[in-house]
């Protein structure tokens, strides 16, 4: 039995596509940042939880960053590109936040390793993959309710 996936925008892309689309902008922006907290924590040599911390915090930073520069430079203003990246971004990050730091965390030995080793890299390139794979049926779940990055999308074709 064939499934009909509606586009979320008229132009003939799949549900699919754009939640893939969706987790891979989100993931890019989680990448940076959880990669830039690790390296700083570790580099540092601050705690496990400082680092972790900081690693989320940046994932946020990031995500809502890449979100709201392009909305930023249309000329939309802060007050309205804020809301726009919080309701875009907040759950696809949380889901990728949540399972990539379990991961780091459960992975013997991957806090503790130093950035000239394999498992520090590794661990962290795992744990992400894994994470964006968790995070895609959240993000086709919510533009197939005209949330998440449903949002933005129909935002920037109404404009």
């Amino acid at each position: 039995m064939a499934t009909h996936e509606h586009s979320a925008h008229g132009d003939g892309r799949s549900l699919n596509r754009l939640a893939f689309s969706a987790t891979t902008h989100c993931l890019t922006g989680c990448a940076i940042g959880e990669i830039l907290g690790m390296v700083m924590g570790t580099a540092l040599g601050w705690s496990n939880g400082a680092t972790i911390a900081a690693s989320i915090a940046l994932a946020f930073l990031f995500g809502y960053s890449l979100t709201s520069l392009p909305l930023l430079r249309a000329g939309l203003g802060l007050r309205r590109t804020a809301p726009l990246a919080f309701a875009s971004d907040t759950l696809s990050i949380t889901t990728m936040e949540i399972v990539d730091t379990l991961i780091v965390v459960l992975i013997p030995g991957a806090l503790a390793a130093g950035l000239d080793e394999p498992l520090f890299w590794g661990s962290l390139a795992v744990a992400l993959l894994i994470a964006g794979a968790c995070a895609f049926p959240v993000n086709r779940r919510l533009l197939a309710r005209g949330k998440g990055h449903a949002v933005v999308h129909q935002y920037h074709h109404a404009h």
